[in-house]
């Protein structure tokens, strides 16, 4: 559907139920060409320094074995830059990284951490890598990855998503206010928007709706719905719910 926005499926947590018995099963790669075929139109992977679910071994194997883009979620390291240069995917999101969070707890500090930051992200501009910068819905941080030179922001939808779940309706709603202002802001100072982290088949319509929003990023709440009814009728079924919301949004407009 013509403004839908892109889905890019997560695959990292199809590598930590792999990584807490070891071997090779179930195998990250074989859920991302699962979730391709049934309409994602990306592929993202988080490639930790402490590898506790995707490894280098995988993002090899995605680099070669999907046929849509692959968007690296990575650190600010040394490390982690010298690996996206090597396999050059589609797409590098820079992210915070803690060892000591289950998963990322929160935005990126662009706007405190410019002069740290300002190298990877240039790097990566130089190997045609699209940059992206994982931010909190904030128009601090939204003119700081135009200072760095940072074409795409994510949004992180992690507050919108807790207000939803402890049923705090008040703060729903403020979140995607939120998320709905940055949104347009950052389409006026010429980024494009993606949003991501912790969505699911209930809170997803209220985000796909959001006019100018490119891309949503969902994985956690899909492999898990996958345990389920398999991996290809969840991402199927987050597919229709993303344009069943903007067709809605195109009708009221309408």
């Amino acid at each position: 559907m013509p403004g839908t926005p892109r889905l890019g499926v997560n695959i990292d947590h199809v590598a930590t139920v792999r990584n807490a018995r070891g071997g090779r099963h179930p195998d990250p790669v074989r859920a991302a060409i699962l979730a391709e075929k049934a309409g994602a139109d990306g592929i993202t992977a988080h490639l930790r320094e402490d590898r506790r679910h995707i490894t280098d071994a995988d993002i090899a194997r995605l680099s070669s074995e999907i046929s849509v883009p692959l968007n690296l979620e990575i650190a600010a390291s040394e490390e982690m830059l010298a690996i996206a240069l090597r396999h050059r995917p589609h797409a590098a999101c820079i992210v915070p990284e803690k060892r000591e969070e289950r998963t990322t707890e929160g935005g990126l500090d662009a706007a405190g951490g410019h002069n740290h930051l300002a190298r990877y992200v240039q790097a990566l501009r130089d190997a045609d890598i699209r940059v992206s910068l994982f931010v909190e819905p904030d128009s601090r941080q939204l003119d700081a990855a135009v200072l760095l030179g940072a074409p795409i922001v994510e949004l992180h939808a992690g507050a919108y998503c807790e207000a939803f779940n402890r049923d705090d309706m008040t703060a729903f709603d403020r979140e995607l206010q939120r998320l709905e202002k940055a949104t347009a802001y950052g389409r006026s100072v010429g980024l494009e928007v993606h949003i991501g982290h912790g969505l699911g088949f209930e809170t997803v319509k209220p985000i796909a709706a959001i006019a100018g929003v490119a891309e949503l990023n969902i994985g956690h709440f899909l492999i898990g719905d996958a345990i389920f009814v398999g991996l290809s009728e969840s991402v199927a079924t987050m597919r229709r719910l993303m344009d069943e919301a903007r067709g809605a949004m195109s009708g009221v407009a309408a």
